[in-house]
C-alpha cells in the first residue's frame, strides 16, 4: 500500500533537490570511503561532564582524521578549545594486547591516538588508556600523570566514584591503584588461562553489550566482581589468514548447544582484598548479564538469566548479611530482550525499570521491595533507553518513538505518572547524550538529506552551542554532490499476518518515460536492527550512487526486526530465514506491481545477516531474484555462539529441525541466478569458516558463484582501500548481470 506523506518528508524532498547549486556532480566510488568524509566531521565519543560544566569529545587531527585528540566546550566560557592532545601523551603506533584488540573490534573503534576516555566523579580529572598504559590528566595543572609503565596491558581502568583510585585489569586479575600515591593493590591473583578476573567473557562483550566485568560500589569501599572459569568450553583453534602469514589461535568459544563459561560474582573489599562470594544458585548453566549497586554501598543487585532466555530475575543483595531477595522477574514464551534501562533512586526510594511485559519496551517505577507502583509509559510504541532521572523535580528523561518508529525523540514523563511530553524536533533522529540531572542534553540529529548535527540543547529545545553545526557550506565535502542526491520514499506494506512493516525507496529524481529500472534490493533483516529509519546514514551514500548508476534501491524492514515490539519480533522463534524471507518477498511483489521496475532484475544484498539473508534469498526465492550478493554471512548457525543463537533457535538438543531448516545448505540446489559472497578472512565474529563450508558445498554440487575473500580483515572490513575494492566489486557484479 501507498501512504501520504507526511509534510516534513515532503519538505525534505523539495530541500534535497529544490535547488540549482553551480558544479553540482554525482558520486564517485573511490570519494565515498575517502577523507575527508563525505558526511561531515561528527565529533566522537560525545561526553557530558558530571558536573554539567563542559562537554567532551574527540576530534581527528587536521591532517590524520583518524588520529583522535580530546575537545572540549566550556559552557560557562562559551567556547570551544583542545583539551588534551594526544601526541603530548604518547606518539607514535600502539602496541595492543589481542585482548584489547578483540575489544576494540567489538565496540567498532577503529583509530589511534585518544579512543577512549572516563571523567572523575568531581569533573577535575580524566583518564585515558594508551598503549597498554594508564595517564591520568588533571584539569587543574593541565597535565597528564603515566600512572602505570609495565610491560603488561591495563585494560579496562575506571577513575573510583571518590576520585581516590583507579582500577584495571592486568594477566587476568583486578587492580586497584591509588592515585595520590601511586601505590598499586592487586586483589585478585587466581587470572591467568581458564580463569579471568573482573572481565566480560566472550559472549557477554559480544551478545550481550557488556564490556566490562567489574563494578565499583559508590563510596569506593568495594568492588563487585566476576570470576569466570572457561575451562570447560570447547577449545578451537580459530586461523585468521593475512596477506604474508597465518594466525592460529586456541580460542575457547561456546558453539551453540555446547558448555558456556562459568561464573562466579564476588564483592572483594579494598581494606583487606577479602572476597565474599555470592551464590547464585544450584544451577551453573545461566548468564549474568547485568551488575549495579544502589545508591547505598550496603545494597548490590546483579540479573540472573536462564539459559534459555525466557527467564530473567533482578537480585537484591543485602550485603550486610548476605541475605537475596528477587525484586522482580521477567518471563517470555520465546526470549527476552537485554537492556541498560535500570535506575535506583536515592534513599532506597525505588527503582525505574523498563520491561516488555505488555508486548512493548515501556518504563515502570517499582518500591524498594519490588512491589510495582505504576507504568510510566504504555501504548503501541518502544521506549529505547531511559536517558536521566531529576529526582528534585520528579521527572524521568528517555528515547522513544511515540511519534514514529521511523524517529528516536526525547521525552520527559512524571514520575508520578501522566502525561508525555516531546522535547525534540519532529522530522529527525535524534540521539541523546543527557546531564545527568537532565538539565541539558547534546543532540545528535539527523534526517535522510541532513547530515548529522551536533547541538548542546536546554530542555525547551534552544540550542546553547553548536558542538558541530556541519553546514553544507561551500567547504563541505558533500556539498558538491548534494543537490544530485534524492531524499527515498517512504511507505508501508502489510506482512503475511497484517502486521505493518515500513520500506524505504531510493529512487532518480525524475524517472524516465518507458523505462524499466533494475532494483537492488538493499536488506539486513536480523533482530535488534532497523535500517528503514528518518536519518543519515554514511553508508547510504552508496545506496545514492547506485541510484545514479541507473538503480532503484530497496529497504524493507521485515518481522524479527527491532523498534517495533515483541509481535513483531517474534515471528523468527525456533526457525530463522523464513518469516523474514518471505517478507522480503512481499517487498518484490510490490516492486513488480511498479510499472518503471523491471521485475526480471531484482537482487540482493546484505552483509552479516543481510549476508545470510541474501543467501536464503537466492537458495529459496530464485524466482524473486535475479542475482545476490552476500557478504560475511552465516550459513550455518550450529557455528555460531550460544547466547545470540539459543535466544532465537532455542538449544539445538530440544530443536534439532530447526537448525536444519534455518542453514543455508538445504537449499543450495535452488540456486538459479548470479551470487556473489564475500568475506574478511580474519573474521572473528562470523568466521571465515562459514564461507568456506558453504564454498566446498557449491563446488561439490557444480554450481558456480563468485567470491572475494579478504585477508586480514574483520566483520567490518573496516579500511578504505577494502570498502573501495569491495564496492567496485559489488557494483560490477550488478552491472553485469542486472544491466
Amino acid at each position: 500500500m501507498h501512504v501520504k506523506l507526511p509534510r516534513f518528508v515532503l519538505a525534505l524532498c523539495l530541500l534535497f533537490g529544490g535547488s540549482n547549486m553551480l558544479n553540482a556532480k554525482q558520486l564517485e566510488l573511490e570519494r565515498l570511503f575517502a577523507d575527508p568524509a563525505l558526511s561531515g566531521a561528527t565529533p566522537r565519543s560525545l561526553s557530558m561532564a558530571p558536573d554539567g560544566s563542559r562537554v567532551t569529545y574527540l576530534k581527528g587531527k587536521a591532517g590524520d582524521a583518524n588520529r583522535l585528540d580530546l575537545w572540549q566546550y566550556h559552557i560557562k566560557q562559551g567556547k570551544h578549545s583542545l583539551l588534551v592532545d594526544a601526541d603530548s601523551l604518547i606518539s607514535g603506533a600502539e602496541t595492543l594486547s589481542d585482548e584489547e584488540k578483540a575489544r576494540r573490534e567489538r565496540m567498532r573503534l577503529f583509530a589511534s591516538g585518544i579512543i577512549s576516555y572516563s571523567w572523575s566523579k568531581n569533573s577535575d580529572a580524566l583518564l585515558f588508556p594508551l598503549n597498554g598504559d594508564l595517564y591520568y590528566y588533571q584539569l587543574s595543572s593541565k597535565s597528564a600523570k603515566k600512572l602505570t609503565d609495565t610491560s603488561e596491558f591495563e585494560t579496562d581502568a575506571t577513575i573510583s566514584p571518590t576520585g581516590r583510585y583507579v582500577a584495571f585489569i592486568r594477566n587476568q586479575n583486578l587492580f586497584v591503584l591509588e592515585i595520590a600515591s601511586g601505590k598499586e593493590t592487586q586483589l585478585t591473583s587466581d587470572g591467568g588461562g581458564d580463569i579471568k578476573n573482573g572481565m566480560a567473557e566472550f559472549v557477554a562483550q559480544e551478545e550481550m553489550d557488556r564490556m566490562t566485568g567489574y563494578w565499583w560500589a559508590p563510596d569506593d569501599s568495594k568492588i563487585a566482581f566476576t570470576r569466570t572459569d572457561e575451562s570447560g568450553v570447547a577449545e578451537v583453534v580459530r586461523n585468521e589468514i593475512y596477506a604474508d602469514e597465518i594466525k592460529l589461535f586456541n580460542q575457547r568459544y561456546p558453539y551453540t548447544g555446547t558448555a558456556n563459561a562459568k561464573i562466579q560474582l564476588g564483592v572483594v573489599t579494598l581494606k583487606d582484598s577479602s572476597v565474599n562470594w555470592l551464590p547464585h544458585g544450584d544451577n551453573e548453566d545461566i548468564y549474568l548479564t547485568r551488575v549495579e549497586w544502589t545508591k547505598n554501598a550496603r545494597y548490590l543487585t546483579y540479573q540472573w538469566q536462564s539459559r534459555n532466555q525466557q527467564q530473567l530475575e533482578l537480585r537484591l543483595v543485602d550485603l550486610n548479611n548476605n541475605q537475596q531477595t528477587v525484586l522482580l522477574s521477567e518471563s517470555s514464551n520465546t526470549w527476552l530482550n537485554l537492556h541498560d534501562d535500570l535506575h535506583f533512586l536515592a534513599n532506597e526510594q525505588g527503582f525505574i525499570w523498563a520491561s516488555e511485559r505488555d508486548g512493548y519496551k515501556h518504563l515502570y517505577y517499582f518500591d524498594f521491595k519490588g512491589k510495582l507502583q505504576r507504568q510510566l509509559t504504555s501504548g503501541n510504541w518502544v521506549v529505547d533507553e531511559l536517558d536521566a532521572v531529576n529526582e528534585k523535580q520528579g521527572m524521568v528523561y528517555f528515547t522513544g518513538r511515540k511519534d514514529t518508529p521511523l524517529e528516536r525523540h526525547l521525552y520527559q514523563v512524571s514520575l508520578k505518572g501522566g502525561n508525555i511530553k516531546r522535547l525534540t524536533e519532529a522530522g529527525f533522529d535524534h540521539a541523546l547524550v543527557m546531564a545527568k540531572d537532565g538539565s541539558s542534553f547534546i543532540d545528535s540529529f539527523s534526517n535522510v538529506s541532513t547530515p548529522t548535527k551536533v547541538a548542546l540543547r536546554g530542555l525547551d529545545g534552544k540550542v546553547l552551542t553548536w558542538l558541530e553545526q556541519n553546514e553544507l557550506n561551500s567547504s563541505h565535502a558533500l556539498t558538491p554532490y548534494h543537490t544530485e542526491l534524492t531524499a527515498p520514499r517512504f511507505g508501508t506494506l502489510k506482512a503475511e499476518d497484517s502486521q505493518t512493516m515500513h520500506y524505504r525507496l531510493f529512487a532518480p529524481k525524475t524517472l524516465q518515460q518507458d523505462k524499466k529500472y533494475p532494483v537492488i534490493v538493499s536488506v539486513y533483516g536480523g533482530p535488534h536492527a532497523q535500517r528503514v529509519t528518518n536519518s543519515w546514514s554514511p553508508r547510504d551514500l552508496y545506496l545514492h550512487y547506485l541510484v545514479q548508476q541507473g538503480y532503484l534501491v530497496f529497504q524493507l524492514d521485515n518481522r524479527g526486526s527491532y523498534n517495533r515490539g515483541k509481535a513483531f519480533e517474534d515471528p523468527i522463534y525456533l526457525k530463522l530465514g523464513e518469516a523474514e524471507l518471505n517478507d522480503q518477498i512481499r517487498g518484490v511483489e510490490y516492486l513488480r506491481s511498479l510499472p518503471y521496475v523491471a521485475a526480471d532484475k531484482i537482487a540482493i544484498y546484505g552483509h552479516s545477516y543481510g549476508g545470510y539473508m541474501a543467501i536464503m534469498a537466492m537458495f529459496k526465492a530464485g524466482d524473486y531474484f535475479a542475482a545476490g550478493v552476500s557478504g560475511a554471512p552465516v550459513t550455518d548457525w550450529a557455528l555460531y555462539d550460544t547466547h545470540y543463537t539459543e535466544r532465537y533457535l532455542g538449544h539445538p538438543a530440544q530443536n534439532a529441525q530447526g537448525y536444519t531448516d534455518s542453514a543455508v545448505f538445504p537449499y543450495t540446489d535452488g540456486l538459479k541466478g548470479n551470487l556473489l559472497i564475500y568475506h574478511g578472512m580474519a573474521d572473528d565474529n562470523v568466521l571465515f569458516t562459514h564461507s568456506t563450508k558453504l564454498y566446498k558445498q557449491l563446488q561439490d554440487k557444480g554450481l558456480l558463484f563468485d567470491m572475494i575473500n579478504y585477508p586480514g580483515s574483520k566483520h567490518s572490513m573496516f579500511g578504505q582501500p577494502v570498502q573501495t575494492h569491495l564496492h567496485k566489486s559489488i557494483t560490477q557484479f550488478f552491472d553485469r548481470h542486472l544491466k
